[in-house]
């Protein structure tokens, strides 16, 4: 957590320095002072300046980052990672040797620890921050497979006129399936079951 130490002649002056510094609001910081300034002999010699304390608050993303740092550690994987915001929130991209395990089959183990990383951030706050972890573009690479496998199934459906239910899958990979299919012009998508069993299905538009 980032902190630093800021002197000048009075105690507003030093904290409006010190947010220029670190280049936030005031809100985003805790605020000490050290010393208060006083004036020296005859109101010249031995001025003593204002000093003050200023120390970033962690937003949810710093607690999303400190937390999986801990996980990492804990798990002895060299991990780092990288932060961009995206439409929907904040992505975390984690990269690092043998990451498979953090993964999982079929990005369970990911869903998973993305799951828990969101509770740890947003716990305190009222105005929730969506936080979403990826591993070497895994959610990327993911996503090309279910789309292609969407137009595979989908040409099926319209060649045999007959309906196709997909495996089980998580609501994120669902989502993906109704999201790259609802504009289809011959195929439509909705999901039958109950989770972790729930499954996508996809069928014949009704004509006319």
């Amino acid at each position: 957590m980032k902190k630093i130490v800021v002197t000048a002649k009075s105690i507003e002056e030093a904290i409006k320095n010190g947010l220029a510094q670190l280049n936030v609001t005031e809100d985003r910081v805790t605020i000490q002072v050290l010393e208060q300034p006083a004036k020296g002999l005859f109101g010249l010699i031995g001025v003593k300046e204002a000093k003050v304390e200023l120390e970033l608050k962690m937003d949810a993303v710093d607690i999303a980052e400190q937390f999986l740092g801990e996980v990492f550690q804990t798990m002895a994987l060299q991990v780092a990672i990288g932060r961009e915001q995206d439409q929907d929130g904040v992505l975390l991209n984690l990269t690092g040797q043998d990451l498979g395990i953090l993964i999982g089959r079929r990005g369970q183990t990911l869903d998973s620890l993305q799951y828990l990383v969101n509770i740890v951030a947003n716990r305190h706050r009222d105005t929730p921050t969506r936080i979403v972890i990826d591993a070497e573009q895994f959610r990327v690479r993911r996503r090309r497979t279910l789309e292609q496998l969407a137009d595979r199934l989908a040409g099926r459906v319209i060649k045999y006129k007959k309906e196709v239910i997909l495996e089980p899958m998580s609501p994120q990979e669902r989502k993906i399936i109704h999201s790259y299919l609802q504009n289809h012009a011959v195929v439509r998508t909705f999901s039958k079951g109950d989770e972790p069993n729930r499954r996508v299905v996809i069928a014949m538009r009704s004509q006319g």
